[in-house]
């Protein structure tokens, strides 16, 4: 495992926007993880292997999931000396001054999020606690959040939603954005650059700003995504070819997310699980196209992209029905799947089509 829990070679220059926070006091916190998913297990795995590196005398990262053996898994990866799986939400909520959370949707984080509140209704805190929401939520929801805290003494909320891929993930390399009270956002920065991200673009105070940003990058992301469906479809409709069409990304368009979308929609490589499941790009498309419509900002691209996105988990959901599926979870990727259904040709599996005409049919000119 050396390999993989080598320190990643960042530094803090010029990556946050804060001055240097008080190493003894952070040295002091107890961090706590909530959410071991695809991002959630590589951000916990690194904060637990580098952050005693970066911050001498980090205390051991206490980590949940829902599943409570992939928790466990992680503690057997980096071992018992850098984390400690955690019985419950509620230990979380007690033991753990900075508590981050990354989960799947809005609704999961809802709950959790009441969870910590009846511990602390039990049990007020008698000293600074730091909730840090990571996950991708509508915006609304973190005002939701803070009312619900801010109930409680020296309680404080920010948003910090991750860009990046898994694999970004795992080199330490997310981009984090943050919103929120100033020093809470400055001591969990000193936390998470280099361990866990490489840099921090801080979005001020307000709480929806941050979360705001993320669906913004998200629908670069997708809309990118949805072209690049769109043109290997047609690509392949004119006999063209999608090895002419991954081509011209390497060349003109060689950012590594690019690439990589591009290869997976073409080998059909759709197992989402260790990518962006097709569920959490539905929702994210949903929270685009309602914060757009909020500020009367048309995105047609976005409402195409939804639209394919979800035919393609229909067909994945019909094939999983019938036996035909040899994944569990879909990648967003599959969302050329929606492209090709529109296109008249088979959607997650191309053996299925014709053979392409060499040459496509002209219109007619006649009137």
């Amino acid at each position: 495992m050396a390999n993989v829990l080598s320190p990643p070679s960042l530094s803090h220059s010029g990556s946050l926007p804060f001055s240097r926070a008080p190493t003894p006091s952070i040295a002091q916190l107890q961090v706590g993880f909530v959410g071991l998913g695809n991002i959630g297990y590589a951000m916990a795995k690194n904060l637990a292997v580098h952050g005693p590196e970066n911050i001498r005398g980090l205390p051991p990262v206490m980590v949940w999931n829902r599943t409570a053996s992939k928790a466990q898994s992680l503690v057997d990866q980096v071992g018992q000396n850098k984390a400690a799986v955690a019985s419950s939400v509620e230990q979380i909520a007690l033991e753990c001054d900075v508590i981050i959370v990354n989960l799947a949707n809005d609704d999961v984080v809802r709950v959790i999020y009441r969870q910590f509140c009846e511990t602390l209704k039990q049990n007020p805190p008698a000293k600074h606690k730091i909730f840090v929401e990571t996950s991708t939520i509508y915006p609304s929801l973190a005002g939701e959040l803070d009312v619900m805290l801010s109930a409680f003494p020296h309680t404080h909320l920010i948003t910090c939603p991750v860009l990046g891929t898994p694999g970004v993930a795992e080199k330490s390399q997310l981009l984090l954005i943050m919103s929120g009270e100033y020093r809470s956002k400055k001591a969990v920065a000193h936390i998470l650059v280099p361990s866990v991200g490489r840099k921090v673009v801080d979005l001020g105070g307000d709480l929806e700003k941050a979360l705001t940003y993320k669906l913004m990058a998200n629908s670069m992301i997708l809309g990118s995504i949805e072209v690049i469906a769109e043109a290997l479809t047609f690509a392949e409709k004119s006999g063209i070819g999608s090895d002419r069409v991954f081509d011209l990304v390497k060349d003109y368009f060689p950012a590594p997310s690019m690439i990589n979308y591009t290869q997976r929609m073409m080998t059909e490589n759709f197992d989402g699980s260790n990518g962006f499941a097709i569920d959490g790009g539905i929702k994210d498309a949903t929270h685009i196209r309602r914060l757009s419509a909020k500020h009367n900002c048309p995105m047609p691209t976005i409402d195409v992209a939804h639209q394919h996105l979800v035919t393609a988990r229909a067909l994945h959901l019909r094939q999983k029905k019938e036996g035909k599926d040899t994944f569990e979870v879909l990648d967003w990727s599959g969302i050329i799947a929606g492209a090709r259904t529109a296109a008249g040709l088979s959607g997650l599996d191309r053996s299925d089509d014709p053979t392409p005409l060499p040459e496509a049919m002209e219109p007619s000119s006649s009137t």
